[in-house]
């Protein structure tokens, strides 16, 4: 029995590494795409909109999805989404039009939101509950291993010669300009036919995994009717509101650290050749803090105080980020990472306790939308950072960290 779920487990790795790359090689789309495109910095961070805004339209949705097609069938048809929205990128490039690109963008996060409303739940039930946290953090290991290849894989492929680049089309004309960037365009073709290619292959290689349907007891089916009587799912109602938000600002200090920080160096003034790369330093921070938390949670400390703590630690370094001058801070940015590791595992033992059935489901359904954080949070701090400056736009995070605190406090004393 033991050896089975340890196969579902790695079966269930695999599915982070996957959605981890596709979701934080935008740290390199949002420069490549700048340059490509020709955009403003607030208009590339809409990269990271349109990715992430898609869980907000189809967290819902999903729950009704894998109500009908079961959490199997619901994980390969979003990986199929997720191949829809990788082959929209040959057409986006071929033609160099931003709106398309953002569509691919769009229609890969919602098979995103799809195989992630299945996967989190999952791995959440599947085995000791006191250890959600734990295997959530080996999750979390495979999400951000990916997340650190995505950025030096993909720009190794399309922003080679990086700086070079940024020289020669200075000194272009507009017609060779045109060409150049047509040509620059063009280089993100392969990667995301390969990608398309493997996700289709995953997909159907599926019904060989033996993935188990969980279903729940006789007594969770009575509990979960319980749940279900009105009163009930209204008391329920704000407790996923405090998920939601908890879960919204944690993937918006995830994303705006791990994704901001490649143009916020060139900002500081570190070359192109260098800031693409940015991004796999704060994912080699977060992957440091979801081996420690495999190491240490329950065994040392509880998923509450890792959270707890975590939350505090973000708060302490968002303050170094700010005032610490020049290139110096990008250290702490990057060392964000670390303290964000621990507040997405456990949110979801968090948010989730007590909870069964249909309600498992909703609550599921309403914790993945608050992954809007990651599309919103992000608009936010390019707009603090046309008023203010790149560095000072930082301190946006500092209440996202202490709401955390508070929610933490809020859910330990039910």
């Amino acid at each position: 029995m033991e050896t089975r779920m340890n196969k579902q487990v790695i079966t269930i790795g695999c599915f982070f590494f996957i959605f981890g790359f596709i979701s934080w090689v935008n740290g390199t789309l949002i420069p490549y795409l700048r340059i490509a495109c020709e955009l403003e910095e607030w208009q590339a961070y809409l990269v990271t909109f349109a990715f992430y805004i898609s869980y907000t339209f189809m967290a819902l949705p999903s729950s009704r999805i894998l109500v009908r097609t079961g959490m199997v069938r619901g994980i390969q048809t979003g990986l199929l989404i997720m191949a829809m929205g990788c082959l929209l990128f040959v057409p986006a490039a071929l033609m160099r039009y931003y709106p398309l690109f953002l569509a691919g963008l769009f229609v890969a996060g919602a098979g995103t939101t799809l195989l992630q409303t299945a996967v989190n739940p999952y791995i959440t039930k599947l085995g000791d509950p006191a250890r959600a946290a734990q295997r959530m953090s080996l999750m979390g290991i495979c999400n951000k291993f990916a997340g650190i290849l995505a950025p030096m894989i993909l720009g190794a492929i399309i922003l080679k010669n990086s700086d070079g680049l940024l020289a020669e089309l200075e000194s272009m004309g507009t017609v060779a300009k045109t060409a150049r960037l047509d040509e620059l365009a063009r280089d993100v073709i392969m990667p995301y036919i390969v990608l398309t290619v493997l996700l289709c292959l995953i997909a159907l290689g599926i019904k060989y995994a033996h993935l188990p349907e969980i279903e729940p007891s006789a007594d969770e089916l009575l509990h979960s009717q319980e749940q279900e009587l009105p009163h009930t799912k209204k008391n329920y109602d704000g407790v996923f509101l405090l998920g939601f938000t908890a879960i919204f600002v944690s993937v918006g200090v995830e994303v705006i650290a791990g994704d901001t920080i490649g143009n916020y160096g060139i900002y500081q003034g570190v070359r192109l050749d260098i800031a693409k790369s940015l991004t796999s330093y704060t994912l080699a921070a977060m992957l440091t803090g979801y081996v420690l938390g495999v190491l240490f949670v329950p065994r040392l400390i509880s998923q509450e105080k890792a959270f707890l703590y975590s939350s505090l630690l973000g708060a302490l370094l968002t303050l170094f980020a700010v005032f610490v001058p020049r290139q110096g801070s990008i250290v702490f940015i990057a060392l964000l990472g670390f303290a964000n590791a621990m507040l997405w595992p456990a949110i979801w033992p968090l948010a989730l306790k007590g909870l069964s059935g249909a309600l498992l489901n909703r609550g599921s359904a309403i914790l993945i939308m608050g992954i809007a954080g990651g599309a919103i949070l992000p608009l936010v701090y390019s707009w603090l950072s046309i008023v203010s400056n790149n560095q000072l736009a930082y301190l946006l995070l500092l209440p996202c960290y202490l709401f955390n605190v508070y929610y933490q406090i809020s859910r330990t004393k039910k």
